[in-house]
């Protein structure tokens, strides 16, 4: 409920408790809802004004938006409806704005006035979104619903979101309040991200609202208001409501992390996912027994930055579903240049993260923590963790249809794709495919600038220290820890070499001597894979151009646990039609288009 975009001093909504139990913006100097019943305003002006459920009749996928999350009142009221109402095999999606958020505590603390709903409730409040700026993805699967809660001044998120909504809950403070809330720009977007036959309930009749509605071409209508408000708005954009559209067969090309969780999201999305993989799942970089999640760092290109930030929440959130997924939390990562800890410093004031989710440490704070001296200052990374991937592989993948072959090319069927093996035999045909075959998508898409990085890592059992990074990393497991990795340019041999073995342990030594010292005579193991990277070190994410149907996601480099779960949403609500929960601006980086073309 914003007007201009909120720093990280000046987020809170300001909130003043009445003697009620009703809480008022003290930043606005506006209620969040009706002191007389605002659960009941919120059904008649929300979702009647919205023609709910009527609206959602018969559809499979259907998407409301909201301005004003505040306390989740409205939300909570749909989500009621939904479970009571939705169509069988449904799915909703709520997109809500808010400038100022309040804490869940002091949403609970609201929400206490409605028992009739706790149960609903309740739900939101568990999965409860973060509050820093930027996109926060909820998922509410005991609901059959999703949440993004966009945390930002409304005109600009809204011009960053790329979904449609068929339904609109224009619920910001009083437009004499807060006028940003109802600019032109914010009118705008609401017009462009509107479905055909899209519905608009407000609150509010003030004129501006109204004509600027009608000039975008709704039909606005004043209806009788609620409770003490004589009057309200409900508008309608023409056209007939899109048909749900039919669940597409799309096969992936990939077994590893981004394969695993392109068949997660497009599972989830209503999609029914193919697995093509010429080996075991994990068989190639995904495949060594920890990891380290972690985002890569930038104080100044702000999207590299936020979009690793919002890769790593939703990985964590993810992966901490999992059982034995997550191994340690917190990783330290230590400064390997003299002009870290000044960056350091300026990353652990972005907005884009939690309240002390990045903690910048002096040399003696970082030994502490390490149970070793070192020379080095660091920044405590709370947000970031390890994990096994295994369990991660096996639960995405459980029930997922497979294939085991090599694939060799991939042409154009009548209504889709044929994918065929080195002797031109077809294997399968699918409506879609998605190639996430890491280094292997070079050669199926050889106009792509991928280029291959070889990586050795090894690993040793016993106790596992803490999550550590510096150029080279130590990753805790339950039974010991993986050390290392070699970074090997144009190398594409994942033959175990000892003398990679040496170098590992010599990179160790170099920066955790006391560490290193305790593996003399132990027994280890190593593993060797190979990570595609790009020119700009940023992944490749989205369709491949002029070939319809056929998407691609690669060249993750060294933070695939980080982003596949995140870009695999996206991808998989591309080719669903649904929201997806990147940013355009974030989502415009990583297209294949952004590379020249290359002859191949």
């Amino acid at each position: 409920m914003s007007e201009a975009a909120p720093s990280p001093a000046d987020r809170s909504p300001q909130l003043v408790w009445a003697d009620d139990g009703s809480p008022r913006s003290g930043r606005f100097d506006d209620v969040y809802f009706s002191t007389d019943d605002g659960l009941a305003e919120s059904r008649a002006v929300f979702l009647a004004g919205c023609s709910l459920p009527e609206a959602w009749a018969g559809r499979k996928h259907f998407t409301v938006a909201e301005l004003g999350f505040g306390t989740g009142l409205n939300i909570i009221a749909l989500l009621d409806l939904w479970t009571r109402s939705g169509p069988s095999g449904g799915h909703l999606h709520i997109v809500s704005v808010e400038g100022f958020p309040v804490s869940r505590e002091e949403a609970a603390r609201a929400l206490a006035n409605w028992p009739e709903v706790a149960s609903v409730a309740r739900h939101l409040l568990d999965a409860w979104p973060a509050s820093q700026p930027g996109f926060h993805r909820v998922d509410l699967p005991d609901l059959n619903a999703t949440l993004d809660l966009m945390v930002g001044d409304a005109a600009d998120v809204l011009g960053r979101w790329s979904g449609q909504a068929d339904a609109w809950f224009l619920d910001g403070f009083s437009p004499a309040t807060n006028p940003g809330m109802w600019s032109q720009t914010v009118l705008d977007a609401i017009a462009a991200r509107s479905a055909p036959g899209a519905r608009i309930a407000t609150f509010t009749v003030a004129g501006a609202v109204r004509r600027g509605l009608n000039e975008r071409g709704f039909v606005v209508e004043k209806r009788p208001g609620h409770g003490r408000k004589r009057e309200r708005l409900e508008a309608c954009l023409p056209g007939s409501k899109p048909a749900s559209a039919p669940s597409k067969r799309v096969a992936v090309i990939g077994g590893g992390i981004a394969g695993a969780a392109l068949c997660r999201a497009l599972t989830a999305a209503g999609q029914t996912p193919l697995l093509v993989e010429r080996e075991a799942p994990g068989a190639a970089a995904s495949g060594f027994p920890a990891a380290l999640v972690t985002p890569r760092l930038d104080a100044g290109d702000s999207v590299i930055a936020g979009l690793h930030a919002q890769a790593l929440e939703r990985a964590g959130d993810l992966y901490r579903q999992i059982p034995e997924a997550v191994t340690a939390e917190s990783v330290l990562q230590l400064a390997p240049a003299p002009r870290d800890p000044a960056r350091f410093a300026k990353i652990a004031t972005q907005t884009l993260w939690q309240q002390d989710a990045m903690v910048p440490f002096g040399p003696d704070e970082a030994s502490e923590r390490l149970g070793e001296p070192v020379d080095a200052s660091g920044l405590l990374m709370h947000a970031a963790f390890a994990i096994q991937p295994r369990p991660i592989l096996e639960a995405w993948l459980e029930g997922v249809e497979k294939v085991r072959c090599d694939i060799a090319r991939i042409e154009p069927a009548v209504s889709g794709w044929i994918l065929r093996d080195a002797g031109g035999q077809a294997v399968v045909e699918v409506d879609a495919v998605v190639i996430a075959s890491g280094w292997g998508t070079a050669a199926l898409l050889p106009s792509l600038p991928l280029a291959p990085v070889r990586g050795q890592a090894d690993w040793v059992y016993g106790i596992a220290p803490m999550a550590t990074a510096w150029g080279g990393y130590v990753a805790p497991s339950p039974t010991g820890f993986l050390y290392g990795a070699t970074h090997d340019r144009d190398d594409v041999g994942t033959d175990v070499r000892p003398e990679d073995s040496l170098r590992n342990r010599a990179t160790l030594s170099a920066r955790l001597p006391e560490l290193a010292k305790g593996l003399t005579g132990s027994e280890g193991q190593a593993r060797a894979a190979i990570r595609a990277t790009t020119p700009d070190r940023l992944p490749i994410c989205g369709p491949v151009e002029d070939r319809p149907g056929l998407w691609v996601l690669s060249g993750l480099g060294s933070r695939g646990f980080c982003l596949a779960p995140l870009l695999a949403e996206h991808l998989a609500a591309m080719i669903a039609g649904t929201p997806s929960p990147l940013p355009t601006d974030y989502a415009d980086r990583l297209r294949p288009s952004r590379f020249p073309a290359r002859p191949t």
